[in-house]
């Protein structure tokens, strides 16, 4: 498994050299937010890149294959992502982003009360973060709601 390990992180490494590569041309509009539009993409492609070294220069003996259960649950949490994307523009940050937090929590947790107070306790601390605290413009709520 050492060698698949390496071949996986220099393929990790590959992916996030081309994401750095590609954030980096991302157009500045003219009324920019103070961090600019291209700062968080090329930190994650940083992350993913350090990540993929990681496991070139230390690779696991023999890794854990997770079970088919928690496979499933990768992939639904991969798909409520690709949904979040689509649907913060309609639906807001804090409605959109309470849902997605609520079900991933119950995912690790499957205490449904438990799971929707962190659900709306992260939605609310990272609206208040990117808002307040980094200045960035987001609709909290639906346009057709905020009005």
């Amino acid at each position: 498994m050492l060698k698949s390990d390496r071949v996986f992180g220099a393929v990790v490494i590959l992916g996030a050299l081309v994401y750095i590569a590609s954030a980096s041309q991302i157009t500045q509009p003219f009324f920019s937010d103070p961090l600019g539009s291209r700062t968080f993409p090329i930190i994650i492609g940083c992350v993913a890149a350090l990540c993929g070294a990681v496991m070139v220069f230390s690779p696991d003996e023999e890794p854990d294959w997770p079970e088919a259960r928690a496979l499933l649950s990768l992939a639904v949490a991969t798909a409520l992502l690709v949904g979040y994307a689509y649907a913060l523009r309609p639906l807001g940050f804090l409605l959109s982003t309470a849902v997605v937090a609520s079900v991933i929590s119950y995912q690790i947790t499957p205490k449904p009360r438990a799971a929707l107070l962190s659900g709306i306790g992260v939605s609310i601390g990272l609206y208040l973060l990117f808002r307040y605290v980094l200045g960035l413009s987001l609709f909290g709520l639906p346009r057709w709601l905020a009005g």
